[in-house]
Formats: structure tokens, sequence, C-alpha cells
């Protein structure tokens, strides 16, 4: 084979381009000619001749008497365009129209159900977790569930207060308090009120922005098991602190005011026997083993829908507020809510960042990071799950955009806490019916009911009773631990730990924070190392295998290392290049410590078979070559295979082809051995 052919296939592309311009210049020419001429040959001319001429005539309708016909055809494309846009970004222009009234049903029933378990459930996050007003929770539960609905992408998807952010959140208040001490403007409630809106203002900006840079992929670069360590650090949290309540120590926790989780878990132990209230653990008990049972119960008849969707929380709630205003637990020394107040703040809609409010802006800006980040990893992998299973396309961006926007409108009420979607809560949700986001409309509407009409009724509930309901959410995300570990590869489970330990020994912030930075570092360490393969030939063909794939591949021609490339060249993977390609030249594909011997001698040719790279940016094309400049000046013959075009330029601008010459480029690896054989 002649050593001019790829000079050949270069001057032939050329040759090729220029043909293709030369033929569009007379393709353009002609018709221009046959419009022009005064009448075709042949009747099939005249029609293509008319055809020109129609169209010729409507691309140059914007002069003269066709400017109405064209002015009225681009406005309407430019409506039917926007009118794509709006529905693209706007979701609910798309299925609102088009809503058929047999889906109310499953709607309206899954939108009561889930009604059903928030109002309880946020009425315990707000007082229990953020040590708000309960109001708060309940608003939380229904302003960002409207402005989602209209605005997200995923038609199951529950948005409303979380266990883990509602905790990060009454930690981040509870921090300031320490920090002001008792020069507490407004006094607690008012501090809390400003924090719990500041941050949720901060939380949606930061999921909008997020999204509208486009930068959605953080759901991929964040590994799943960070986010599981997470998850069992704050249920472990949540249950180390909801026993002072269960146990009737809320008050005495108070004056102690331990800051640490396990400062807490000794205040527990140190007091758990002396200083109990009877009563309240004796309502704890109940409320708590009332839930469990009733819960296994439906699981033996998830077939019968009016047994399998009671509502036990609600039933556990209603009931144990009836028997308490009846035996008058208070009197007891039991903690009741008491009144509640509709409004939290001077008005019922607020700026979030007004004078009073903009202090507390920096102290709580790294809180808001994670809630933003742990609040659209869990959305984002419920959003995922409902999608695959009832069959719609899910946007990271456009959840991060819907996300954010519903955060940042809850943010003007007073106290609001950051809402993101629940995968419990998402699944029940399509289990009962939703097949759109008018279940979570009818949800929000139900719960602003509550807020404003029924919320007296609670007047004599046990607040023990509310820490049983977030202890039974504590039961569910521990339950999940144990299948998420199991599925896990080493580094995840380091990672798993690493979070839970640091959440615990230190705080949930540390923990996380940490775990992200170690996650972003595994990403990059993993993107750094260029995926190649030593390749070998099956016997009697011209076709190469990777070795350690194919076990009768071999190599026949000594001193010659073919090294596939199996993804596109960067500044980051091609960093090592020089190194691993090292590794493989004296130790081949299997793994060995470079303290020990070669295996291999060095490769007196070295041939690179490129089909998997598409692309070669500027820096990786100038790393490449050096290192090929390395290899000349060791006297290793080099080749390059199956290149493809785009690279191949690139290759020729870095001054690659000059250092090499273009005989180096060759189509295939047989054409290189077969060069490299004659020579020798």
């Amino acid at each position: 084979m002649s050593s001019s052919r790829p000079t050949s296939r270069h001057e032939d592309l050329d040759r090729l381009l220029t043909s293709t311009e030369t033929s569009s210049a007379a393709s353009a020419a002609h018709s221009i000619l046959t419009i022009d001429a005064m009448g075709p040959k042949r009747g099939e001319e005249v029609e293509d001749t008319a055809e020109q001429r129609t169209g010729l005539l409507d691309s140059e309708a914007g002069i003269g008497e066709y400017g109405s016909i064209a002015s009225s055809r681009t406005t309407r494309g430019k409506r039917s365009v926007l009118a794509k846009r709006a529905k693209y970004y706007i979701p609910s222009l798309a299925w609102i129209p088009q809503y058929s009234w047999s889906l109310l049903g499953g709607d309206f029933l899954a939108g009561l159900t889930i009604a059903c378990i928030l109002i309880p459930q946020s009425i315990s996050y707000a007082s229990s977790l953020a040590k708000l007003s309960p109001v708060t929770g309940l608003l939380s539960a229904a302003i960002p569930g409207i402005v989602y609905a209209f605005l997200g992408t995923s038609r199951q998807l529950n948005v409303a207060p979380e266990a883990a952010l509602s905790l990060l959140l009454g930690q981040a208040v509870q921090q300031i308090r320490h920090d002001m001490g008792d020069e507490v403007p407004g006094g607690f409630d008012g501090l809390g009120v400003a924090v719990a809106s500041v941050i949720t203002l901060q939380t949606g900006l930061i999921s909008f922005l997020l999204g509208f840079f486009r930068l959605g992929f953080i759901d991929v670069v964040l590994s799943r098991a960070l986010l599981r360590g997470f998850i069992t650090a704050v249920a472990v949290v949540i249950l180390i602190e909801q026993l002072a309540p269960v146990l009737g120590l809320a008050k005495l926790m108070r004056e102690a005011d331990p800051e640490t989780t396990l400062q807490k878990l000794h205040f527990i132990l140190a007091n758990a026997f002396e200083h109990t209230n009877t009563v309240t653990a004796s309502i704890s008990a109940a409320s708590l083993s009332t839930l469990v049972l009733i819960r296994r119960f439906k699981g033996n008849f998830q077939k019968v829908w009016w047994i399998y969707r009671l509502p036990e929380v609600l039933l556990v709630v209603g009931l144990s507020t009836f028997l308490s205003g009846y035996f008058r637990w208070d009197l007891d020394k039991v903690d009741i809510l008491g009144a509640v107040s509709v409004t939290t703040g001077d008005h019922f809609v607020e700026f979030p960042l007004n004078k009073r409010n903009w202090k507390y802006l920096h102290p709580t800006t790294s809180t808001a990071v994670l809630i933003s980040v742990a609040g659209f990893l869990d959305s984002i992998v419920a959003a995922k799950q409902n999608g695959a299973r009832y069959g719609h396309p899910i946007s990271p961006n456009r959840e991060l955009v819907a996300l954010g926007a519903a955060n940042m409108v809850a943010s003007f009420f007073p106290g609001t806490l950051p809402a993101y979607g629940s995968i419990t809560r998402s699944r029940i949700n399509g289990d009962v019916g939703a097949r759109t986001q008018m279940a979570s409309i009818i949800s929000s509407s139900v719960i602003l009911f509550a807020t404003f009409f029924l919320l007296p009724w609670l007047y004599f509930l046990p607040r023990c009773v509310l820490a049983t309901v977030i202890l039974l959410v504590v039961y569910s995300l521990i339950a999940e631990t144990p299948h998420d570990v199991l599925m896990r590869a080493w580094v995840d489970l380091g990672v798993m730990s690493l979070t839970f330990l640091l959440s615990i020994v230190w705080n949930l912030e540390a923990g996380i924070v940490v775990s992200m930075v170690l996650s972003l570092l595994l990403v990059v360490h993993r993107s750094s190392k260029t995926r190649m393969t030593i390749l070998g030939r099956i016997p009697g063909t011209d076709r190469w295998k990777p070795l350690k794939e194919n076990p009768e591949a071999e190599e026949n021609v000594s001193g010659v290392l073919i090294v596939r490339i199996r993804e596109n060249l960067d500044f980051a993977n091609t960093a090592q290049l020089k190194e691993r390609l090292r590794r493989l030249e004296l130790y081949g594909v299997d793994k060995r410590h470079p303290s020990e011997d070669p295996i291999r001698q060095e490769a007196s040719a070295l041939v690179f078979h490129l089909a998997d790279v598409d692309s070669c940016d500027a820096s990786a094309a100038q790393i490449l070559h050096e290192l090929l400049e390395e290899y000349q000046n060791r006297g290793v013959e080099l080749y390059l295979t199956h290149v493809h075009q785009r690279v191949y330029k690139t290759f020729a601008k870095a001054g690659i082809s000059d250092l090499i010459g273009v005989d180096a480029f060759r189509d295939t690896v047989a054409d290189a051995i077969n060069i490299i054989e004659s020579a020798r």
C-alpha cells in the first residue's frame, strides 16, 4: 500500500468540497436562467418552472402588493412559535386547555388524600422542627404547590415542606438566636418568621438561577449515596430531637438549650427517668402504636381502595384532639397546640427582604444553598420516578425554575418554609389517581380552607402527637436505608458513611458540605482518566479487538502498541494521558503497582485508534502534540488511524500533522500495521 494514500485522501476531500460549491453555484444560475427564459420546451419543465416562480414570488412577497400577505404569514408564524415556546416553558398552558373531566375524579381523590397527609404533617414540621407557628407550615404546603402546578413538568410531584429541610431551617434559626442572645428584635417568634422568610426567598432564587442557567445536571454530579447518607443522618437527628416532646421534656430542653445532636442525646438520657411526664409519654406511645398498626393494616388491603386510602395521620390527630379536649389533658401538663393566629407577621403578605430582615441575609446564605441543593436532588428523583412510571418527560432545568418560582412566591407570606418535592407523597399521589397537577391545586385549596376555617378546632391537639407523626416519617426514612446500603459500591458506602457521621457528630451542614466536595472530587477524578485499551488482532482476520474483552485477540507484531481511545479528548482527561500510556506500555491492561518491574518492553511503534474521538479541544491537542513529540524523540513510530475530519482539522491547527507528517494519518489500523511490517 503506497504511503501517498493519505495525501490523496485529503486532496479528494478538497476536490469534493470544490465540486460541491461549483455545483451549488451552477444550480443557482440554472434556476435563475430557467425563470428568466421565454418558455420551456417540455411539459415537465413547465411545472417545475411554475413552482419555481411561485416560490420566488413567495420569497419576495415583502415587496409591493404582496407585502400584506407576507406580513400576515410572518405574524402567524411568529405567533405559532411563541405559542409553542409558551407551552414549553409553562406546561399548564398545554394541559389545562386539554383537561378532561374524566381525570377530575382521580385528581380530586388524590388531592384530598395528600391534603389529609399534609395538614398534620406540615403543622408538625413547622412547630416541632422549624420551631415556628403551625400556620407557616400550612401556608408552605399550599402556596408553593399552586405555583408549581402551573410551571412544573412532573404531573404527580407534590411540593410541600420536607422534614430534612425544615430541620435545617430550624437549626439556622436556633444558631442565630444563640448568636444574638437576649437582643432579639420582635421576640423569638418574630426572629423565626424573619429568618424563615429570608431563607425561603434565597432558596427559591438559587433554584431559579440554577435552572435559568441550565445547571440541572447537578443531579448527576452529586451522587445518590450522598443524599441517602444525608437523609439517614437527618432521620437520626430528628429522632433524637423529637424524643423531648414525646417524653414531655420539651420545656426543660429549651431551658438547658443543648446545641449539638450528641448533647441533646445526653440530655435525653440524663433526664428521661426523672423528669418524664407519664401522661405525655402514654399519649405518645398510644399515638405511635395506632399509626403503625393502621399502616400495617392498610398494607394487607391494598386492593380495597377505601381501606388503603384511609388517612391514618388525620384520624389519629382528630381523635387525640377530641380526647385531649374531653379529658383536659392540658391540666396534666400536657403541652397542647393552643390558639394559633392566621397571620404570622404585621401583614398577611410582606416583602421578605425589608429593613428588619436584611441583616439575616448573610448568615443564612449557606443554609439556603444546602436546602436548595438537597431539596432539588430529592425532587428530581421523585419527578423522574413518576415520569418513567406514567410516561411523560421531565426537564431538570425547568423543574429548578418551577421550584425556585414556587419558593420565591411563598416567601412573600411571612415565615413560610422551603418547599420541595417528596418521593413518598408523590408516589402516593400517583397511586391514588393523580394524572395532572390539578391534584396539587385541589390539595392546596383544601389546605387553605383548613388554615382559615379548621385551625381553631385543633386547639387541644397535644404537641406530642405531632412529634409521633414525625417519628412515623423517621421510621419510613430509616426503613429504606438497608436496601440502599446493599445496592452501593465501596466508594458510595464511604460517601454515605462520611455524610452520616459528620452530620451526627458535627452538624448537618458540615456533613452535606464535606460530602458534596468529596462527591465533586470523585467526579473530577473519574473524568480525568482517559478511557483507553490495548487492541490485539483476531487471528486470521484484519480485525482488532480489546485484549481485556477478547481472550482470542493477540499482539502479533513485536514492539507495536495499538491503543484505542474511547472518548472525546479535552483538557481534563488528557492531563494524565502521558502517565496512562506509559503504564499501558510497560504493564499492559492488568492492574499493577508502579513499583513492580515492567512486564512488557518499551514500544518501538505506537498506533492510535481514534474512531471514538469525535472532538478534541485546543488544550488537549496541545498536550497530545507534546506527548507525540516526546515519543518521536525516543524514536517511536507514530500512526493515527480512524481520525474524523473535524479532529484532523484541530490536529492540523495544533501542528500535529506537521510534526508526524500526513503519512502518519491512516484510514485503518491494518493500513498502519502493513506499513510497519513492510519497513521491517
